[in-house]
């Protein structure tokens, strides 16, 4: 609380934290100014009955079944920027562009932009059809169509936009704000629902909710240990002095437990979410064996043991993917033979290139087993609970966690800054 009262005092740091509120604030009014001509409590059924839509809807901050005009969020932006960290694997330019430093990475951002555009019609449109061919969106016209996936990839623009202005006059990340406050807006309603639940005094499910809640409380302190937690190398420094003398200074090199952070689970998801939307489009085709395949596959999905097993597995294949597109032990290596740094023990170069790819290989197997049982705690959780009107997303706390550390480090830093100019 003392640093939060002297937070205020500063004036330039008062106004960060009023304008990020009121920029996030207007994010969630946008989510419930709804487009016209759906059945908004249909709509809300189809997205608590799937598992698979279910998630989008909370990464969206329940725009999609308000049928927001931000229907799509800033899901489109996030693909965008997830692309085109993987082409930059591909394309030798967008990698020697990411190492240019501010200069680079303003450059990629402005394609990242740009991109996002038309990923917004394209997940827009495929929504908008899925939607349809359940009933829930009457016919439309071509204008009314061409009307809405505007006024759609308008919101996303607007958000990306807005999202931005945080993190430039505001404190934390603009975009990572607006997701986690989409995802905190779904708490109040699931713990009203709870409630009303317990209200009929069924000892089952008041053993069941105060199980919900021990679990709820150990997995945020375990993924605040686990994103926390990183293994330190110790790095030694070469300086040469007069005289042909040298000296060395010690330091480290830190690698994190979970260095891919979320995005596993959002590839995962992806994933996941193909089959799951091609068999809706098609569970209403003319052919009989087509539409028959199609129920088979939407059903295989909605069952969760099956959904569950497949989504630990993609979560562990793409942990270690990710993790080998983010951490390069040879760029690591050759950097640190340029600066004249080494490991104590281990020599330069190739040595050192495969001492790293053995830590990091083992780290990652713990940090990908982590992020695979998080993605799958729901399952978990309304399995030994019972309590289905409160979902235990392990991913949306995961998100949380990630998003309230960033920002309480980028508040305590601007504290730093103003502590130092004032003595």
């Amino acid at each position: 609380m003392e640093r939060w009262l002297k937070f205020w005092e500063y004036k330039d740091l008062r106004n960060k934290i009023l304008v990020a509120a009121f920029l996030l604030i207007l994010t969630r009014v946008l989510a419930h100014i709804p487009l016209p001509g759906v059945d908004l409590s249909r709509l809300q059924t189809f997205f608590q009955q799937n598992q698979v839509f279910g998630f989008l809807n909370m990464f969206s901050g329940g725009t999609m079944s308000n049928f927001s005009i931000i229907l799509m969020g800033v899901g489109p932006y996030i693909t965008s920027s997830i692309i085109f960290q993987l082409l930059a694997m591909i394309f030798p330019a967008l990698d020697e562009m990411q190492k240019e430093g501010e200069a680079g990475r303003q450059k990629i951002n402005h394609y990242t932009r740009i991109a996002t555009v038309p990923l917004a019609l394209i997940q827009a449109f495929s929504m908008l059809v899925l939607l349809r061919n359940q009933g829930i969106v009457p016919q439309w016209s071509a204008y009314e169509l061409t009307l809405m996936l505007i006024t759609v990839t308008a919101g996303t623009m607007l958000l990306m936009w807005l999202g931005e202005i945080i993190s430039e006059k505001g404190i934390g990340n603009g975009v990572s704000l607006i997701i986690a406050l989409g995802i905190l807006s779904g708490y109040p309603g699931q713990i009203k629902n709870t409630a009303l639940i317990l209200q009929s005094g069924d000892t089952t499910q008041i053993i069941g909710a105060i199980a919900f809640a021990v679990i709820f409380v150990l997995a945020t302190a375990a993924i605040i240990y686990i994103q926390e937690g990183q293994r330190n190398i110790p790095v030694t420094y070469a300086r040469k002095m007069r005289y042909g003398q040298s000296a060395g200074y010690n330091s480290h090199l830190p690698i994190r437990v979970n260095i891919a952070g979320v995005i596993p689970i959002i590839f995962a998801m992806s994933i996941l979410v193909i089959p799951g939307v091609i068999a809706k489009y098609l569970e209403n085709a003319r052919t009989a064996w087509l539409a028959n395949g199609a129920t088979a596959v939407g059903e295989f999905f909605n069952n969760h043991t099956y959904y569950a097993i497949i989504y630990f597995v993609l979560v562990l294949a793409f942990t270690f993917f990710y993790t080998s597109v983010v951490f390069k032990p040879k760029d690591i290596a050759e950097n640190l033979q340029k600066q004249s740094g080494f490991i104590p023990g281990i020599r330069p170069g190739t040595e050192t290139k495969d001492y790293l790819q053995t830590i990091v290989s083992r780290i990652t197997l713990a940090g990908a087993f982590f992020l695979a049982i998080i993605a799958v705690l729901p399952f978990i959780v309304q399995s030994a609970t019972n309590i289905t009107t409160f979902t235990l997303g392990g991913t949306g706390i995961l998100i949380l966690v990630s998003v309230v550390i960033e920002t309480m480090r980028q508040i305590q830093s601007q504290m730093v800054m103003h502590t130092y100019e004032r003595y």
